[in-house]
């Protein structure tokens, strides 16, 4: 299993990005909330808000991933970071992989 992290422009970008994950089978689950960020954009200092959007997925689930946020995102330069996860319970594993697969 990994988590694929990824923040979005607002939440409607986070739910229509998931909703698309979700239903082309390339996550099982998709969770956003609010965060604040700073960050350089452009030589300025930006503090905005915006949702943290974490993907549940398998690795070779990543390419497809990665396209569909490209294809949907507002933004130019989104990350799109994966996290291995060491450990996962079974029971929630064997619900994922008949969600993706």
């Amino acid at each position: 299993m990994v988590f694929v992290y990824t923040t979005c422009r607002d939440i409607d970008e986070a739910k229509k990005i998931s909703r698309l994950l979700v239903e082309q089978r390339l996550a099982s689950c998709c969770n956003f909330w609010q965060i604040n960020s700073v960050y350089s954009w452009e030589g300025a200092i930006k503090d905005d808000q915006e949702p943290a959007l974490l993907v549940k997925t398998l690795e070779i689930k990543l390419p497809d991933i990665e396209n569909l946020i490209l294809s949907n995102h507002s933004y130019s330069v989104p990350i799109i970071a994966a996290i291995d996860v060491k450990r996962i319970n079974r029971a929630y594993k064997e619900w994922m992989v008949r969600c993706i697969d």
